[in-house]
């Protein structure tokens, strides 16, 4: 049986949907109902989609797994702004900076590094996440809870990166409910690093949930939530 996709018009709908869903998570936990912003991951949408949903102006941020990608659609975000939330290869660094306003997934000083080579020519800073790593699986990247203190301290050594909130991925784990003393570490480490900083063009942010598990994250504190299967795909259960 063909796939159903999701219409222009269906995109539109399912953001409302999440956005109400964001909201009432919010207030379940006491929190502001326009505290979480929306990242649409775009890798798998039907331009189309993409074009609704941009045009609409109701999206603030555009998320990117792939470099590649990004770069074969420059003008593809509109108003949105770029944020690289995949995986980054240190040999892909100076393909990134400029093309994204954040990198949502620093995971290394190598990483750090080579991101500081490729700015200091052009004198630009970057924004970045740090991405926590949630798990033991050796797949997944970041920096461990245990190590983020002294990741940040080496951080300090690069003067073109710009530290703004940290990034994490929840492992797949039935129930669903299990993830959220991941959120919770995730939210400590927040306020235990970045609760006291303002940036002037938006964060710190803490961005963690994502189509399966937002509502969760949204209630735990996070300010940033990156949808991709919800908002594209037509879906009854709204996932």
């Amino acid at each position: 049986m063909e796939e159903e996709v999701c219409s222009p018009h269906r995109v539109l709908d399912n953001l409302r949907r999440i956005r109400e869903r964001i909201s009432a998570a919010a207030r379940r936990a006491g929190r502001d109902p326009g505290a979480a912003e929306i990242v649409a991951v775009i890798k798998s949408a039907r331009p189309e989609d993409v074009r609704a949903l941009l045009n609409s102006r109701r999206i603030r941020w555009m998320g990117e797994n792939r470099i590649q990608a990004a770069r074969q659609r420059p003008d593809s975000t509109g108003p949105a702004g770029r944020r690289f939330i995949g995986h980054l290869q240190t040999n892909k660094a100076r393909q990134a900076v400029g093309l994204f306003e954040w990198i949502d997934s620093l995971d290394s000083l190598r990483l750090a590094e080579a991101l500081e080579k490729a700015l200091q020519p052009q004198g630009s800073r970057q924004k970045v996440l740090i991405q926590v790593k949630l798990t033991s699986r050796e797949s997944q990247g970041g920096v461990t809870p245990s190590d983020l203190e002294g990741f940040l301290d080496g951080l300090s050594g690069f003067p073109s990166l710009i530290p703004g909130g940290l990034m994490g991925i929840a492992p797949f784990i039935e129930p669903l409910e299990a993830v959220r003393p991941h959120f919770r570490t995730m939210h400590e480490l927040f306020v235990k690093h970045f609760g006291d900083r303002k940036l002037e063009d938006g964060g710190p942010y803490l961005s963690m949930g994502m189509s399966r598990d937002f509502e969760i994250a949204v209630e735990e504190g996070a300010n940033l939530v990156r949808i991709g299967t919800a908002l594209f795909e037509n879906s009854r259960t709204g996932h």
